[in-house]
């Protein structure tokens, strides 16, 4: 099972821009995720075609199962 923390930011034109960690540490610190996600729209360090971020929409941890199936 495959597990990403996906972040939601509100960019400058009004949509939303998502950044996403593999493997995050469980359970999430609420506080420490906030707080990471405030130092990112100060920091301005992503580009995204939307423009600058502005503020938070939200947080999830998604996990996908991957099951192969072999043809042949």
């Amino acid at each position: 099972m495959a597990k990403t923390l996906e972040m939601s930011f509100g960019t400058a034109d009004g949509k939303i821009a998502k950044v996403t960690i593999e493997n995050p540490i469980e359970p999430v610190d609420q506080v420490a995720l906030a707080s990471a996600m405030d130092a990112i729209i100060a920091s301005n360090v992503f580009y995204s075609a939307g423009g600058d971020f502005t503020d938070k929409r939200g947080a999830r941890v998604v996990e996908r199962n991957v099951t192969e199936v072999v043809i042949g």
